[in-house]
């Protein structure tokens, strides 16, 4: 078992690099499944949730390559087979229904077991399934699996009751190849999404924005192989941003830039942060006095709801009152009990956390209940007395490749150790 430890970190100083958005990379290799020549993504880190996704395309006979040297990551589809069967690996991640779009459009059937993934709340499919309905395709659902069928998809205006980024990426990669013109109103807008669109376009999808939360997609025969750079991660971005924060220090975060990061840094500004572009990247600078912030997430352009455990963890020690109003996923404070081992005052009423900024947190042993709370905690472990020691950090390694490195770099004392 593996733990990481944290001990008290006075200043962080120093860049950081930003590795490419995970929840870009993983729709991106699922749309490879709709091109039938060789794909090169640029700068992957692989991520245990990439290393599932593509195992997943090898066990359907894709060509999967990928080089430690130099982050590429090679895929060519022309030899896939159909998923026709329930599988192992797709309970393991969420993200690997994100292959059910792009499967139907090719090849007008996929089988596929429920998805797995961090146990943050529901995240129900049916708007995934609605979509695909919309577009002609029978469903069939029983014993743990989903069965999707359509002679020939056929472009339709669909309506979504929430943005749901999952759902809203698969009926894109569904309408691709379809007959027709799809219209997918109350779409969700987050960068990650306008990735994959980037990225289909290069292939020879036609896809645009049709105003607010609309996307229009127009069916074309068939993609071509192309390279692509995925975006860099906002919430890896923003996980340093808080870092900096939290240490009252200041850090240059190398490749990004504030479009993306507009909710964290106008959140991050109101404790008292000071945040500056720079023509290669941004400086946090967390020096000044802080004051308390009230935090309600909602889909983008709003308050990511993946950075909201690791803002917890920095207005717990921040003197006064905040409130933290969680509307994305029902149970994503499990991280606030291992926040209060810590010594931190928060309590919880339904959906929103009261917290009490304390003047210490002390080190203890905690665990990571998902991949955002991990995180937190290891924000947590760099101002609390002492030592912490984080467990069940596998889900930290769902999101976050070497994340220790990127810390000892800004002269954190963590480590990685085997107990």
């Amino acid at each position: 078992m593996e733990k990481i430890i944290v001990k008290e970190t006075k200043e962080l100083k120093g860049e950081v690099d930003i590795s490419s958005a995970k929840n870009s990379v993983l729709p991106i290799i699922a749309g490879c499944i709709l091109c039938p020549e060789k794909i090169v993504l640029k700068n992957v880190k692989m991520l245990e949730d990439v290393q599932v996704i593509t195992s997943l395309l090898r066990e359907l006979n894709s060509e999967v390559e990928y080089s430690e040297i130099t982050n590429d990551l090679v895929i060519n589809s022309y030899n896939i087979n159909p998923l026709e069967e329930t599988n192992e690996l797709v309970r393991k991640m969420r993200a690997s229904f994100l292959i059910m779009g792009p499967m139907l459009a090719r090849f007008g059937r996929c089988k596929i077991s429920l998805p797995g993934g961090c146990n943050i709340g529901s995240r129900p499919i049916e708007l995934h399934l609605k979509g695909f309905k919309a577009l002609g395709a029978n469903i069939k659902q029983g014993h743990g699996y989903i069965e999707a069928t359509a002679k020939k998809l056929i472009g339709n205006r669909i309506y979504l009751d929430f943005p749901s980024v999952g759902a809203t990426e698969n009926i894109i990669m569904a309408s691709v190849l379809a007959k027709g013109t799809t219209i997918i109103e109350n779409a969700a807008d987050e960068p990650e999404i306008w990735d994959l669109i980037n990225f289909l376009n290069k292939m020879g999808a036609d896809i645009y924005g049709g105003g607010a939360r609309k996307i229009i997609i127009k069916g074309v025969q068939n993609l071509h192989g192309i390279t692509h750079q995925p975006i860099y991660d906002r919430i890896e971005a923003g996980t340093f941003m808080v870092a900096a924060a939290i240490t009252n220090s200041m850090i240059k975060i190398n490749d990004v830039n504030e479009e993306h990061l507009m909710p964290i840094i106008e959140k991050l500004k109101e404790c008292g942060v000071v945040v500056t572009e720079e023509e290669n990247g941004i400086i946090v600078d967390g020096r000044y006095d802080k004051s308390t912030a009230d935090i309600k997430t909602l889909p983008h352009p709003g308050f990511p709801t993946d950075m909201q455990p690791q803002m917890m963890a920095l207005l717990s020690t921040i003197k006064g009152t905040s409130l933290i109003t969680e509307t994305v996923f029902e149970n994503r404070f499990m991280h606030v009990p291992e926040l209060l081992r810590m010594g931190a005052n928060i309590k919880i009423d339904g959906r929103t956390a009261v917290i009490e900024g304390c003047t210490k947190l002390t080190g203890c042993d905690v665990n990571s209940t998902d991949l955002r709370a991990g995180a937190a905690l290891i924000l947590a472990g760099l101002v609390a007395e002492g030592e912490t020691r984080v467990g069940e950090i596998h889900h930290i390694d769902r999101g976050y490749k070497n994340i220790e490195e990127k810390f000892r770099k800004l002269g954190v004392n963590i480590e990685r150790v085997t107990i």
